[in-house]
């Protein structure tokens, strides 16, 4: 799916990074090693990496990634990609300053397995930017997250706060907003918005 949606013409989300990364980002520390989970097209990337970040962009499809490191480029910037499915990375152990997982939908198994292992993967003080769609979401008007037969890839604050186990919240909500992302995030969503610190 991903490698076909990538493979259209311009980009799926747009160049722009997402807006709740824009806002929160500098609560990562200047200069510091983010990785992105999902990254996808490299927009998010890219942004960090304009903002002096040394970014690793992790991502499930190579034509995702591929168009990342084509806008690095051109924005003159580098970045570090791994092409790699989440249910087979190992984030490894304190090496993050940050970590953004932006629209990284997992189901809940997933979720369970991988996300102690991503605050395992981060220094002590390293911030998670997280931002996903909710259930609700299916009673919105808006575009984007996952289609309604994947129930289990939604994701709920309950449900993160207890998947990051070890993470103290600077914020942690679920809200109702406007979301324009290219042709497939648009209109009024239902999402979850974390950002977390590791003591």
């Amino acid at each position: 799916m991903w490698d076909q949606r990538y493979s259209e013409e311009g980009f799926a989300y747009g160049m722009a990074p997402n807006d709740f990364l824009v806002a929160e980002y500098e609560h990562i520390s200047k200069g510091g090693r983010v990785l992105s989970l999902a990254e996808g097209e490299g927009r998010n990337a890219v942004f960090l990496a304009k903002e002096g970040y040394s970014v690793t962009g992790v991502d499930q499809s190579l034509v995702g990634l591929k168009k990342a490191q084509s806008l690095a480029v051109q924005q003159g910037v580098q970045i570090e990609i791994i092409h790699r499915d989440l249910a087979d990375y190992d984030p490894g152990t304190e090496c993050w300053d940050g970590v953004i997982s932006l629209w990284a939908h997992l189901p809940s198994a997933l979720c369970d397995e991988f996300y102690p292992k991503l605050v395992q993967s981060m220094k002590s003080g390293g911030i998670l930017i997280l931002e996903a769609y909710t259930l609700r979401h299916l009673e919105m008007d808006g575009v984007g997250g996952p289609p309604p037969d994947q129930v289990d890839r939604f994701s709920s604050l309950h449900r993160l706060e207890s998947s990051l186990h070890g993470l103290e919240f600077i914020m942690g909500h679920e809200i109702e907003r406007e979301v324009s992302e290219g042709k497939y995030h648009q209109g009024c969503s239902a999402v979850v918005q974390i950002v977390a610190r590791k003591p």
